[in-house]
């Protein structure tokens, strides 16, 4: 598992044991107090440990429930089914699992909603959750490419520009369905996003036809849900 902590104060070495003892009471506070009651001084007492070890490693709460949070994504593995729709189902159902456990649940949407005012707090949700779990998609990605599921993309800028697509699309789609709307992500809602999302994967992009209201269309892919007249 990636270490989700920031760095440590020169001089002075990192306990990996405090670490752990610290972001596990973190999400344990969540679960037992919320969002709203939750202090640093009560983490620190559920890890054993002064509150001042917490403040060497964190600023404050907004970053070391991110942090929290991060470790539970970081649980997060693509498993190998024999198929990229098999894959990609796996890693989803995986993705959905940790959004239901109350402290991801309840430390994510918190700490989504401080990032709005927060810029800093925004580029650590940024990089310490987004940048890490978009190893999943290029890992898979390779991986289909090997099996000849996918085309290659030489071109380096266009396949990042396709991870960020594609984490974007299943993470969000994730989130709002689980967050968001509340209804469950089960077997049968990972498998109608697997087919949307392979569709789009596997199908040759079109030219835009000439818009007829003035405005210049942006190049696509054709609509799955277009009859053939």
């Amino acid at each position: 598992m990636q270490s989700s902590t920031p760095a440590g104060r020169a001089g002075r070495p990192r306990s990996a044991a405090a670490d752990t003892a610290i972001l596990a009471a973190t999400r344990a506070a969540l679960v037992d107090l919320g969002w709203s009651k939750l202090t640093l001084g009560d983490v620190a007492t559920r890890a054993g440990v002064a509150k001042t070890t917490l403040y060497r490693r964190w600023a404050g709460k907004n970053e070391l429930v991110v942090d929290a949070v991060a470790e539970l994504f970081d649980e997060l593995e693509l498993p190998d089914r024999g198929s990229l729709a098999a894959d990609i189902e796996g890693v989803v159902l995986q993705f959905a699992a940790i959004l239901a456990r109350p402290e991801a649940r309840s430390g994510l949407m918190a700490v989504v909603a401080e990032s709005t005012r927060d810029d800093a707090l925004r580029e650590r949700i940024r990089t310490s959750i987004v940048e890490r779990q978009k190893r999943l998609v290029l890992e898979g990605r390779a991986r289909a490419q090997a099996r000849g599921e996918l085309p290659t993309e030489p071109d380096a800028a266009e396949a990042a520009r396709t991870a960020d697509l594609i984490f974007d699309m299943v993470a969000g789609s994730v989130v709002h369905r689980t967050l968001v709307s509340a209804e469950a992500a089960n077997e049968e809602w990972v498998r109608g996003l697997t087919q949307v999302l392979l569709w789009g994967l596997t199908t040759q992009p079109t030219e835009p036809s000439e818009p007829t209201d003035g405005q210049r269309r942006p190049l696509g892919r054709p609509s799955p849900l277009a009859g053939d007249g």
